[in-house]
């Protein structure tokens, strides 16, 4: 696999021509919104297949799949066009494997509300589902926001185990530190919420509980850790799986990365899975900033590294662009969600130039508005395919599991391009197409 950084003069045909590909193929590999306007330091994948099979009169989806001993969602991870189309036809050309490296499970997120053409192209590529539908009320109440039968369904029916993502953080990412303490040091409020977590379990058909932690310090570690044993032990006697996600909460300080040192052994030891990722909502106060950032990453795996295994350990992704305007007024300036397509466009629409900043491996770039005749400067940071590759390079330094994606709501496929040319995608449960 490469990865191709845009230059003054480049068209897709250029490019396609440079590789020795075709131009449909960089279409489908990058799903490109944009072919012909190519923006100044826009990234291309460009992804060589190991084994491809020219399609034969009488050939299906399935049946090609049982000649080449392989899932049905692996054609369609590796064919990502198949997910546009009804029909296969004689002559087409389909990827069936590439040259991976090893295996990795990957934990998405979405929202009840998900599109579900948006859901069924991004199942092939997911070990589990955490649906984020459950919040944390008083006395260890848990409520809804959707109904997600159809989202289960769907994830059963293309082998992913679809969890229950239980945190006290709203759809706005706010949180209720009165409630947190109030369940963490009740022991009746902490009863009642798993077996209310279980109830949900089995009335709906779920694998297992995904508990955000939004609030973990020093002080209240011991806390949570005993509650997540709690949670464990029940699980666990029930045959349910139980994950953990934490943000980490890296600050940079004199360019410096900070983080507090907590007891993470203790948490990645009992569960299935511990996710480290940083969620992004709507809106961002803070100051201009990476979305991401690789070297706090591998800041933050050192010292994981240092005390546990990586063997029970998740990173995750964040596929979100913010627009600030300029210059930054603290308790003002408020900034706003871009998906990492509309980012490309609004380059492409301004006649921005995309810049690359070499310590986070972010793209960023700076375009002009103007409002009442007025001209406000603005900076937009995003990620690339650039920044995801040196994610999934840091999970294979560090021999990381497993990945998390920060959400899909949205599908971008240079995530799952760059993904499935290293990793072989691991699937718990059997798919069931109907």
């Amino acid at each position: 696999m490469d990865i191709y950084v845009v230059q003054e003069g480049d068209t897709i045909s250029s490019i396609a021509e440079q590789y020795k590909v075709t131009v449909d193929q960089l279409l489908i590999d990058n799903g490109l919104e944009n072919a012909d306007n190519l923006v100044i330091g826009q990234t291309i994948v460009i992804a060589y297949p190991r084994q491809t099979y020219t399609v034969q009169e009488g050939d299906s989806i399935s049946s090609i799949a049982h000649s080449f001993g392989i899932t049905i969602n692996q054609l369609l991870r590796n064919n990502p066009s198949l997910n546009d189309r009804e029909f296969i036809y004689p002559g087409d050309i389909l990827v069936i494997s590439y040259n991976t490296i090893r295996e990795i499970s990957t934990n998405g997120f979405v929202y009840p509300y998900v599109s579900m053409d948006i859901l069924k192209r991004s199942l092939p590529y997911l070990t589990f589902l955490s649906i984020f539908n459950y919040r944390v009320t008083e006395k260890g109440n848990i409520i809804s926001y959707g109904d997600d039968t159809e989202i289960i369904r769907l994830a059963k029916a293309y082998g992913t185990l679809p969890l229950l993502m239980i945190s006290t953080l709203t759809p706005q990412g706010e949180t209720n530190l009165e409630i947190v303490y109030e369940v963490l040091l009740n022991e009746e409020y902490q009863a009642n919420l798993i077996n209310t977590a279980l109830n949900l379990l089995t009335e709906k058909g779920l694998s297992g509980v995904n508990l955000v932690i939004s609030s973990i310090n020093l002080t209240n570690q011991n806390l949570y850790i005993k509650l997540i044993n709690k949670f464990f032990n029940l699980l666990n006697d029930k045959g349910f799986l139980l994950f953990v996600t934490i943000n980490p909460n890296i600050k940079v300080e004199d360019g410096n990365f900070t983080f507090e040192k907590l007891d993470y052994k203790s948490i990645a030891e009992i569960v299935y899975r511990l996710i480290f990722i940083q969620y992004y909502w709507g809106v961002n106060k803070n100051p201009p900033a990476p979305v991401s950032s690789i070297a706090a990453l591998r800041a933050f795996m050192d010292y994981i590294t240092s005390i546990t295994s990586a063997r029970n350990i998740s990173i995750g992704k964040q596929l979100i662009a913010y627009d600030w305007a300029l210059p930054y007024k603290e308790g003002e300036t408020i900034a706003h969600a871009l998906t990492l397509n509309s980012a490309i466009a609004l380059a492409s629409d301004t006649s921005s130039q995309i810049l690359f900043d070499e310590v986070s491996l972010t793209p960023y770039f700076y375009y002009y508005s103007s409002f009442t005749g007025e001209s406000f400067e603005h900076i937009v940071w995003s990620i690339d395919a650039r920044s995801i590759k040196a994610n999934d390079d840091l999970i294979i330094d560090y021999g990381i599991k497993g990945s998390g994606i920060w959400n899909l709501m949205v599908y971008y496929q240079q995530l799952w391009t760059i993904m499935i040319s290293e990793f072989d995608i691991i699937k718990l449960l059997p798919e069931k197409f109907q």
